[in-house]
């Protein structure tokens, strides 16, 4: 009964409008909408697209419509899930944008050459094939949805006062990513190697493939211990969402460092030591199963931490 009090009691004061997360989507619908009208001749579906953003808009309206007649914590609840649930179809849609531009992954892989001296990518999983460790990388790098989760409850049971600004940080965070990926059209190496030919990679060759992946998404065998529960989890999971996109910062090590200082910042301690370890766990994993260059990395931490510090300030004042 407790439970269900805490979930149903009533707000005393109700947003009238949209909240702070739900802008931050529109207004990433605002430049998608500009993007497919000014590219609409080189987009494969756009029709689709238009279509899919019609649906969401309907969709955050019925969930804005249902917290305006019972406003309370679990109907809030719900416009802030729907957001999120959302995050793994608007990912696919950048592939869909940023293949109407050449491949960038010539120059990125070249990057990678000379700051790291080889490709860490091409020879991680290769020197570090054990089982164990095999499965370890899979599930850090499959821990990133779930870890989201986490956070956002903590905050919905222990910080709802701040639930509304936590969650404008956290996707906005995303958001501000995917704008990246919708102009920066960088695969990755589990597409590049692939597309450019692995002989060149082991040379040191990075050939430009231009616009390649507007008709192709192959992709690499993920490496690691082909019968582990966590590997086929995580091969399940790029076959259902995973395209020729946005490597580059890496949005997984942003967000989970958005994550990281989200956790900091409410004064769980326990928190903050959960989250830890999956980001460090992650930097390695995004590498051992060729999602990314080790640059990404790096980009996607410094990131990720100027994100968090920017729309912190930004979201100053942003109320449940």
């Amino acid at each position: 009964m407790a439970i269900i009090k805490y979930l149903f009691s009533p707000t005393k004061k109700p947003h009238r409008g949209l909240i702070a997360a739900e802008w931050a989507m529109v207004a990433y619908m605002v430049f998608t909408l500009l993007y497919i009208f000014f590219a609409w001749t080189s987009l494969s579906d756009p029709y689709t697209m238009l279509w899919g953003r019609a649906q969401i808009l309907v969709m955050t309206a019925a969930l804005w419509g249902v917290y305006r007649m019972i406003p309370c914590r679990f109907t809030y609840l719900c416009r802030i899930s729907g957001l999120l649930l959302l995050l793994p179809w608007w990912y696919p849609d950048t592939f869909d944008l940023n293949r109407t531009l050449p491949n960038l992954d010539h120059v990125f892989a070249s990057w990678e050459q000379t700051v790291m001296g080889g490709q860490p990518a091409l020879t991680f999983a290769a020197q570090w094939s054990n089982p164990v460790f095999s499965e370890i990388m899979d599930i850090s790098y499959l821990s990133y949805f779930p870890l989201i989760a986490v956070v956002v409850l903590f905050y919905f049971i222990f910080r709802y006062d701040e639930l509304g600004r936590t969650t404008f940080i956290i996707l906005a965070s995303f958001f501000i990513f995917y704008t990246v990926y919708d102009l920066l059209p960088v695969t990755g190496p589990q597409y590049y190697y692939l597309a450019a030919g692995i002989d060149n990679i082991s040379h040191g060759t990075f050939p430009s493939v231009g616009n390649y992946f507007a008709t192709h998404q192959e992709q690499l065998t993920t490496p690691g211990w082909s019968d582990g529960f966590f590997y086929h989890l995580l091969k399940s999971t790029h076959m259902a969402g995973e395209r020729p996109t946005a490597a580059f910062p890496s949005s997984h090590i942003g967000i989970t460092t958005v994550l990281l200082l989200l956790a900091r910042a409410s004064g769980s301690r326990r928190l903050f030591f959960f989250v830890l370890p999956f980001l460090l766990l992650m930097c390695f994993s995004t590498v051992y199963i060729m999602a990314h260059y080790a640059i990404d990395i790096f980009a996607g931490l410094l990131t990720g931490t100027i994100l968090y510090f920017l729309l912190r300030w930004t979201g100053r004042g942003i109320t449940t």
